[in-house]
């Protein structure tokens, strides 16, 4: 069993094809199908079956895919190690997409000139996607929605977030959700951490909560906001970063939904020198308040 065998099978169960995975990895499709019969056999075990044409994970794939990730990681750490401990090699970070616009920039600016040696990579994805990749080692570290108790993760907080309510420019004082009830909504897909806290909101209020439009950009959802379309739920530091903002109304929302933290993540017992020298540079610039505890479950 050889690494490059478990970095096409950790591809292929990640992206459920054959030909995705060939993709990724600029290799021919035949290459890969080859590899892994040939992991199979040395394994004794299939390692995934086919349904509706994609390629699901067997129960022996998913015990492999837990190990490949725990594999993976001991290899940067063993790489680093020899380096005297310094950060190297492959770091994945995951990031809600209003973390990477607003938040990320100065970070990722001052990780990469501090450590030239490590191979830096940002995924946007919602909060949900974010986690499933933290569990399934596709992601080193994840900045999400919280604070989180999910067995098997840690984290410190990154900031936090006061969020509010846009509508058209005359639309009248949103109190509570049945002032808007009905009307469409402008928020990223199934997920997404701030969508589930709109559909709470409605649900708290006993409002009806109109047809869930997605969109997979904050400017996209302030331009159809701007039109008259609908309302959206963003931080008020995303809101403050886009063109046109004053072109809309601002609602503030009450507790428990006028704000959120974004808290930095990760598998517990998973920490190299990639994922502790970002730990240095995050709490240096976001320095942790008092009153805010440690993630742990």
């Amino acid at each position: 069993m050889e690494f490059s065998q478990l970095r096409i099978f950790q591809a292929v169960a990640e992206e459920g094809s054959i030909t995705r995975a060939a993709e990724r990895l600029h290799r021919v499709p035949s290459n890969l199908s080859t590899r892994l019969k040939q992991l199979e056999e040395q394994l004794g075990v299939e390692l995934f079956v086919r349904e509706r044409q994609r390629l699901l994970l067997s129960p022996a794939g998913k015990v492999l895919l837990d190990y490949t990730a725990r594999l993976f990681a001991l290899h940067d750490e063993a790489h680093s190690a020899v380096q005297g401990g310094q950060p190297a090699g492959d770091f994945v970070l995951g990031t809600m997409y209003s973390t990477a616009a607003i938040h990320l920039p100065g970070l990722l600016a001052q990780y990469h000139r501090t450590y030239p040696a490590v191979n830096l990579q940002v995924q946007s994805a919602p909060s949900g996607e974010l986690l499933e990749g933290l569990l399934t080692g596709r992601l080193d570290a994840a900045l999400v929605d919280g604070p989180l108790e999910l067995a098997g993760l840690d984290g410190v907080p990154l900031c936090d977030e006061k969020l509010v309510l846009i509508s058209e420019a005359d639309h009248p004082p949103v109190r509570s959700a049945l002032d808007v009830q009905g009307r469409s909504v402008f928020t990223f897909r199934r997920g997404c951490s701030y969508r589930m806290r709109l559909e709470a909101w409605f649900a708290n209020d006993h409002a009806a909560m109109g047809r869930a439009m997605e969109i997979e950009s904050y400017q996209g959802m302030l331009a159809c906001v701007i039109a008259g379309s609908g309302v959206a739920l963003m931080s008020e530091s995303m809101l403050a970063s886009l063109p046109g903002r004053e072109s809309v109304a601002v609602h503030p929302l009450a507790e428990p939904f006028a704000s959120a933290t974004t808290w930095l993540m990760w598998r517990k017992g998973m920490v190299g020198a990639n994922l502790n020298a970002w730990i240095e540079l995050q709490q240096a610039a976001w320095p942790i308040q008092p009153a805010q505890a440690r993630a742990s479950a």
